[in-house]
């Protein structure tokens, strides 16, 4: 009896398990890049400098929801000396762009890339 219990909890446990991975979806930069375009710029500020910009949808049909992009500080040499993130205030819709901005460490230059996202909704515009 007591092995048929494991048995049923570990059926559970990799059941569970294998509907959150199928759940969620993973890209590669290089894969993005047809979908995002990001442009941006650093604003020097007496605190700290600031990288503000946009993210441009180039999906003709689907708006990209809770858009998390990631901004690494790099020194001359390209190494990351640190990280930060922000997030896009309403999404990206499709075929359009999306506002950020975020306080950042002072460095040499910056590297900005969508961290995380979700395709919405297709359809008509609001």
């Amino acid at each position: 009896m007591r092995g048929a219990r494991l048995a049923l909890v570990l059926a559970a446990v990799v059941s569970v398990a294998t509907g959150t991975a199928a759940a969620a979806t993973n890209y590669a930069q290089e894969s993005l890049d047809r979908y995002f375009r990001i442009e941006y710029q650093v604003e020097p500020n007496a605190a700290r400098p600031v990288v503000s910009g946009y993210v441009y949808n180039m999906h003709p049909g689907l708006p990209a929801d809770r858009m998390q992009l990631a901004i690494e500080a790099l020194d001359a040499s390209g190494k990351v000396v640190g990280t930060s993130s922000t997030w896009i205030p309403g999404g990206v819709p499709a075929g359009n762009r999306g506002y950020f901005s975020a306080p950042v460490v002072p460095a040499a230059s910056y590297r900005v890339q969508v961290l995380f996202f979700d395709w919405g909704k297709g359809g008509g515009s609001n």
